[in-house]
């Protein structure tokens, strides 16, 4: 039996929030029209069944503490989130970003700060590949983060 488009797009949402291109582009391969795919998107909006406002909701939550704001922003603008609703997440996720760096720090290396230059050097670009600015990083490692 072949599932509606409708019937598709609920299932996807009932698992987790996505984006309209998200479902766009997973309801693309059942739909014999474009156009179907648009007017069910309007509709879900419409009922507010879709939201992006929950998408970014949602992944700053799920991704806080593991990630830095940049990698955050990363993710929100390959999933479709429109570059103002990323612009108004922003400012939250600069506001906690010393404290989540210095979980991930702590989680990953215990409290003793790097000893000598390889070592630091590896905990800057460990915290960097999470996504998280360099002067953040400098004071969660060199231990001045009461700031």
């Amino acid at each position: 039996m072949k599932e509606s488009l409708q019937g598709r797009a609920l299932k996807l949402l009932a698992g987790r929030e996505h984006t309209r291109a998200e479902l766009a582009r997973k309801l693309a391969p059942h739909a014999e029209d474009p156009a179907q795919i648009e007017a069910l998107l309007d509709d879900f909006e419409k009922r507010g069944w879709l939201s992006e406002r929950r998408v970014v909701e949602q992944v700053v939550h799920a991704r806080r503490s593991r990630f830095g704001a940049r990698r955050i922003e990363h993710e929100l603008i390959r999933k479709g989130v429109s570059g103002e609703a990323v612009a108004a997440a922003a400012p939250a996720l600069k506001a906690g970003e010393q404290d989540a760096a210095r979980d991930v720090w702590h989680r990953k290396f215990g409290s003793r700060p790097p000893r000598g230059a390889a070592e630091r050097a590896r905990q800057v670009r460990f915290l960097q590949g999470r996504g998280f600015d360099f002067e953040v990083i400098m004071k969660v490692i060199k231990g001045r983060d009461e700031d």
